[in-house]
């Protein structure tokens, strides 16, 4: 993870807002750390989405232009999702570019993919992190006794899931 001096100094000096949330706060705090996490890398793969969408090349063009941009309106929701869900613990959601910058966890994208197969495998390859992030997010979320938090992380795992099976059939056409 590539967290930033100011980024760790944000989570040292954060606290909750009050709330009647009746979870307690020490799970909140928890949660809201996970949530965190997740926000950044949810905004960074709506970016790369679209930074796909913007920049594919070649014969499958309109295709794959359409696809990437789906999959950005969809990736889309998730940072709304999770960012609602620190607000509702009292937190303050963190999604400036600087932040997401610092503290995604997913690969960094390559800036010179310009063809649909090179746009395939990047995208594929931040999805497949992201729902590995999601899942354990997931486990996460359960194990600290907070069903509301894991089953957001579950509605974003199908539409990841759903999505990574959307790329990948196009090059599993050439086995």
């Amino acid at each position: 993870m590539k967290i930033s001096k100011e980024v760790e100094i944000i989570k040292e000096k954060e606290q909750l807002f009050h709330t009647k949330n009746s979870l307690a706060q020490k799970i909140r705090i928890q949660v809201e750390t996970i949530l965190q996490d997740r926000l950044a890398d949810s905004i960074d793969l709506a970016i790369q989405a679209k930074q796909a969408h913007w920049n594919v090349k070649g014969p499958n063009f309109i295709a794959l232009h359409e696809l990437f941009d789906k999959i950005a309106g969809e990736s889309n929701g998730y940072p709304d999702l999770i960012a609602e869900r620190i607000v509702q613990f009292g937190g303050v959601a963190q999604g400036t570019i600087q932040v997401t910058a610092a503290r995604t966890s997913l690969p960094d994208y390559a800036l010179n993919n310009t063809t649909g197969k090179e746009h395939l495998e990047a995208l594929s390859h931040a999805l497949a992190t992201y729902g590995e992030l999601i899942r354990a997010a997931i486990h996460q979320a359960s194990e600290l006794n907070d069903p509301a938090t894991a089953d957001i992380f579950t509605e974003i795992s199908r539409g990841v899931d759903k999505n990574l099976w959307f790329l990948e059939a196009h090059n599993q056409a050439e086995k």
